[in-house]
């Protein structure tokens, strides 16, 4: 009994130390570091970003790059033929979207505690820049970035596990509340109710399960650490398989990962695809990203024409389905200057499209002409679509760079296209329809 006496009161007392060291102040100068809460969702957007963007930059897609996206025959027709031209394209844009990223990362970094993080924005321009790294944060070994990428791997995950628990949340409360409106009316039992309670305490503890485990619980200092770093490394192997200059003495002298990529296995293994020395890296590469006046985007026609190029080829596959309506909404669509084309292509065509051999010449020519130049016009609405929708999704859906589409696409060879289109569409349009008319004259005099 004397033991258990003081086992009570020893445990009384560790009790009451415990609640004193809780309640006490911070020793002066201490900071408490506030948690990202609610915040987690942009930072695992963010992150997700991050990740897309490194795997864009890995060895397959920048093999896929050099091999299939340059080399497209509708980029080489009427985009350029310029390997180096393209590829400095492709290295603009994703520059310009790193650039993107990291404004992000400058508005989450000013919730810091820590004044380089608050400095992110200027530090990471002047790494762009120079390659000076005040403060050690890029990583240089392939195990330290693979260990950071499965980690933000894993916060995008519990992120989006998190939201959709708390989504469940939501509805069970409402339901519990329209249940008890219900239960004044006798339409709901006791029971369901009592049910509901306890499934909400339950998908409660859930919640506050999964936010310990997310980002919820993280303070900005830590999230804001490895969105930092990651971004240092997503730059520096952007700039290191793009031949550009600047970087880290450390990464920079080893020309074995440039020149012999198989005996460097680290996170820099591919080699330069373009070679370019710049002063201000993301503000050059913005200027790339000009379209020049000779191009569609520069005319501000890239959206139209793809949109176009696309009701072209529903009506090329099934002109029998075509009416005189559709046929002049589509004229309706053509700019001045395809239409001025257009007329002149069609001065002495005649009024008859009766020739069968005549017409499969037509078909044959036309889906040449689609086999090159639609993959552009769906690429651009791709592109278009994934880029003015707010996404809901945390990782994007497509691989599709701006070299792939329309929007550098030169303007008069791109009309010159549209128009042999639109002749051969006008032929066997009319061939459908006089084929169409004998065939019912037939059948009218059969009967």
């Amino acid at each position: 009994m004397a033991l258990e006496t003081w086992l009570i009161k020893v445990k009384r007392s560790i009790a009451h130390s415990l609640d004193s060291v809780r309640a006490a102040p911070p020793p002066a100068g201490a900071i408490r570091k506030s948690n990202v809460c609610v915040l987690a969702f942009e930072i695992a957007a963010v992150m997700s970003k991050l990740l897309h963007l490194w795997q864009s930059l890995s060895d397959n897609n920048l093999s896929r790059l050099r091999g299939d996206s340059i080399c497209l025959e509708g980029v080489r027709k009427i985009v350029s033929n310029d390997d180096a031209f393209l590829l400095g394209l492709a290295c603009a844009e994703l520059a310009g979207n790193l650039r993107l990223i990291a404004k992000s990362i400058a508005r989450i970094s000013k919730k810091c505690e820590d004044a380089s993080l608050r400095s992110f924005d200027r530090l990471f321009e002047e790494f762009a820049d120079t390659g000076r790294d005040r403060h050690n944060w890029l990583m240089l070994s392939a195990k330290e970035i693979d260990i950071k990428m499965k980690k933000l791997d894993q916060f995008v995950a519990s992120a989006a596990a998190l939201h959709r628990e708390m989504d469940e949340l939501v509805s069970l409360e409402n339901g519990l509340k329209k249940s008890l409106q219900a239960r004044d009316t006798g339409s709901v039992k006791e029971h369901k109710i009592v049910e509901l309670h306890q499934r909400i305490t339950w998908q409660r503890q859930q919640v506050k399960y999964m936010k310990e485990k997310s980002l919820w619980c993280r303070s900005f200092d830590t999230a804001t650490s490895i969105l930092v770093r990651t971004a240092f490394a997503v730059l520096a192997r952007m700039k290191l398989v793009f031949g550009v200059v600047s970087l880290p003495r450390s990464i920079s002298s080893s020309s074995s990962a440039l020149v012999h990529p198989s005996e460097n296995p680290n996170l820099f293994a591919s080699g330069p695809l373009m070679k370019s020395s710049q002063l201000k890296f993301f503000e050059v590469n913005s200027e790339v990203l000009k379209p020049p006046a000779t191009t569609l985007g520069a005319a501000a026609l890239a959206i139209h024409y793809a949109n176009l190029i696309i009701v072209m080829e529903k009506m090329i596959r099934s002109p029998q389905l075509v009416g005189v309506d559709a046929r002049d909404d589509l004229y309706s669509l053509l700019p001045s200057s395809v239409r001025f084309a257009l007329r002149g292509r069609l001065k002495g065509v005649g009024f008859t499209a009766s020739d069968p051999g005549l017409a499969a010449e037509w078909r044959e020519a036309l889906h040449k002409i689609l086999g090159w130049l639609s993959p552009l016009a769906h690429n651009m609405i791709k592109w278009q679509s994934e880029r003015s929708v707010e996404q809901q999704n945390l990782v994007p859906a497509t691989n599709v760079l701006l070299l792939q589409t329309l929007y550098f696409a030169n303007q008069q060879k791109t009309e010159a296209a549209i128009t042999e289109l639109l002749v051969g569409l006008n032929y066997i349009w009319r061939f459908e329809r006089e084929m169409n008319a004998k065939a019912i004259f037939h059948c009218s005099n059969f009967n």
